[in-house]
């Protein structure tokens, strides 16, 4: 009976003894799963630089895109002292309009005024009207300005063979100085324009009155 006792009281240590060594490898076993925890933050925090990164990719494809509305450069057909010729023009940006700049003019942004290169009294300044702009008020005004140059005439309307095709008001001068010009004139966007030009008697009148007719013709507004 002792050998028993001594049996059974052996083989409840043994199962005790494997009990514990379990219940460690079980303890053991769930110690590394506690470690990916971390991951779970650092999982989440992953997603937003991407967002981040691709809210300025669009916004700076949309700038990129309205920047290249209009070519940098274009080539136009005009009559010249050496016959019908096609000259190449530069994009220009002026104080919220655009408008195509050719090699013997100078683009003045902060004025609105374009001038021959090599005689600046040869120009026309650029001024864009608001949206609610009184016609009979500028023909008033350019009535008055024009006097004083010489004869007043009225051309407003459509103008046949002309780069600007048409204009609302269209008022020139001529006198012993030259011929200076009063125009409102729209673009192909409903955008208005007054345009106040100066074309002085000289040797340089040809080479400005038809280049500065067809930059004028690419005015165009920002909006």
């Amino acid at each position: 009976m002792i050998k028993v006792k001594q049996s059974r009281n052996f083989m409840m240590s043994v199962s005790l003894i494997v009990m514990v060594l379990a219940l460690a490898a079980c303890s053991g076993s769930n110690e590394p799963s506690a470690s990916p925890e971390p991951s779970t933050p650092t999982g989440e925090s992953a997603p937003a630089p991407s967002t981040e990164n691709e809210q300025p990719a669009e916004t700076s494809g949309t700038e990129e895109t309205n920047k290249t509305e209009r070519p940098q450069t274009e080539s136009f057909e005009m009559m010249t002292a050496d016959g019908n010729q096609s000259l190449e023009a530069t994009l220009q940006q002026g104080e919220g309009f655009s408008l195509y700049v050719f090699e013997k003019f100078t683009f003045d942004a902060a004025q609105g005024r374009l001038s021959l290169t090599s005689n600046a009294d040869y120009y026309v300044d650029i001024e864009p009207l608001p949206s609610d702009y009184n016609l009979a008020e500028l023909e008033t005004a350019g009535n008055e300005e024009l006097e004083k140059a010489g004869k007043v005439s009225d051309y407003s309307g459509e103008l046949v063979e002309h780069p600007l095709g048409s204009a609302e008001l269209y008022l020139q001068a001529s006198g012993e100085g030259g011929i200076s010009d009063y125009m409102v004139w729209k673009s192909k966007e409903g955008e208005a324009f007054l345009f106040r030009l100066h074309n002085p008697k000289g040797e340089e009148a040809s080479d400005f009155a038809s280049p500065v007719l067809v930059s004028l013709s690419t005015v165009q507004g920002d909006s």
